[in-house]
């Protein structure tokens, strides 16, 4: 098998994957501000990097996954004004919401899921570090700031010039030694919440969170960090300059997914085009959007649309269909293995186009070899093999739910099936092309075959 190959952003190119420890792997990735319900573009980049973790786990690895979660935002507090709760409830309201989006498109849980605020402690002994080597100053008023003009290196992940970045409009320049310095802790204001530091109350800074975070759960220096292109600035270049001002190596490669698109722009709710999870899963199941998402290569941009989504869904159906005549024609569910060609594409940086069109070439062979079982065994197991790791594997326990309709389903086109028989044999063909047509108007397939009548969807 050939080696894993991943595109680095800081690079900007594919190399070979090597871990820092031998099998053993440890993951970053920027995990939900909870401030509103996912929408599918929050929602790619878990199923992107959950590809990536079910590889690295088939190919041998033990993964630490972390995913954190930010629950204190201005944003955050904003949402709590206007649904007039309280800001942690805001936050748990809708982290659960994304737990509940990641449960149904089949995203494994992470090893660690911390939330910002229970890593406080952390942030302040991250912070302690910069002050104490120069690298960060408290003005006095509560704030600590990070001195970016003092970093070695910085802006090397998104190739910025210092010089070039303009000041953030709300920035408050009266305690700043330059503008462009970020807060790492930012003063209380009056009615937020706060905690206290040596150098007054207040909360951390967005990029404070993950730096601390990933250095207690990973280590001073880790594998991969992960998200989507918008944190590369400047959520990602601050945790660099941060974390390697405290002295930590930090991430060894840095991945980041590509947006979905609406009519070419980011989806994001400014833009008044936010497709919410739960709202989908109502025209299509879990396993189908998580198909869709799943479909492009994750430096692409996905440009969304229902037709787009319907069509996608209708050609999973059809690999659903392959296998459920597979396990018809052998008795027993194919066992997954995975293919020489499916792992050539995966180890090409995650090529899942590539791997959906042996999925293609697959399930092509499979249905041209009439009831050949060894040739329908190896097809079918090569293709739930590569659905096992896409996440999309239609026996995987987890969509048990939609298994029990689908039995349900099953009872029902079979006795349909069992009158449609009664009708041909007590020769009245016109109520047995009836039901047969009924059964086709609900996208159901029905073949006659010496063993009598076989379906499949």
């Amino acid at each position: 098998m050939s080696a894993l190959n991943l595109y680095d952003t800081k690079t900007r190119s594919i190399a070979p994957f090597k871990s820092l420890k031998p099998k053993q792997v440890g993951i970053y990735l920027c995990g939900a501000t909870v401030q509103a319900p996912p929408h599918i573009g929050h929602i790619r980049s878990g199923v992107n990097f959950d590809i990536l973790r079910r590889w690295l786990i088939a190919t041998g690895y033990e993964v630490t996954f972390v995913r954190n979660v930010t629950d204190i935002d201005d944003k955050i507090l904003h949402k709590a004004v206007h649904e007039e709760i309280p800001w942690w409830a805001v936050a748990m309201k809708y982290e659960r919401a994304f737990t509940d989006a990641y449960n149904a498109l089949n995203v494994l849980p992470p090893t660690y899921e911390p939330r910002a605020t229970g890593h406080i402690t952390q942030m302040i002994n991250l912070m302690q570090i910069l002050i104490d080597n120069g690298s960060a100053y408290a003005p006095g008023n509560g704030d600590v700031y990070l001195e970016v003009r003092k970093l070695k290196e910085y802006l090397t992940l998104s190739n910025q010039k210092l010089d070039d970045l303009q000041t953030a409009e709300d920035a408050d320049l009266t305690y700043k030694k330059d503008p462009r310095d970020f807060a790492l802790w930012k003063a209380a204001k009056a009615g937020d919440p706060s905690w206290p530091t040596p150098w007054g109350d207040g909360r951390p800074g967005w990029h404070l969170e993950c730096s601390a975070m990933a250095h207690a759960y990973l280590g001073e220096a880790f594998d991969i960090h992960g998200g989507g292109l918008d944190l590369i600035f400047p959520h990602h270049e601050n945790e660099i300059a941060q974390s390697q001002a405290a002295g930590y190596k930090f991430a060894n490669t840095w991945m980041h997914n590509a947006w979905v698109t609406t009519s070419g722009e980011k989806m994001s709710k400014s833009l008044g085009n936010s497709l919410q999870v739960q709202e989908i899963l109502k025209k299509v199941r879990g396993i189908e959007l998580r198909w869709y998402l799943g479909s492009a290569h994750y430096r692409s941009m996905l440009e969304f649309s229902f037709d787009a989504l319907a069509e996608s869904a209708t050609a999973f159906r059809r690999v659903e269909a392959f296998l459920a005549r597979a396990k018809s024609v052998l008795g027993a569910e194919p066992q997954p293995v995975i293919a020489a060609e499916f792992a050539a594409a995966m180890n090409d940086d995650l090529a899942v186009p590539q791997a959906l069109a042996f999925i293609a070439e697959s399930m092509r062979i499979g249905n041209t070899s009439a009831d050949d079982k060894k040739v329908i065994a190896k097809t079918a197991g090569e293709v739930r093999g590569a659905l096992s790791i896409l996440g999309c594997d239609p026996f995987d326990p987890v969509f048990a739910a939609s298994k029990s309709n689908d039995a349900a389903m099953d009872g029902l086109i079979k006795l349909a099936l069992e009158q449609r028989e009664a009708a041909r044999l007590r020769k009245d063909f016109a109520a047995a092309d009836a039901i047969r047509d009924q059964i086709a108007s609900l996208g159901v397939i029905v073949e006659d075959t010496p063993n009598g009548p076989r379906w499949s969807y």
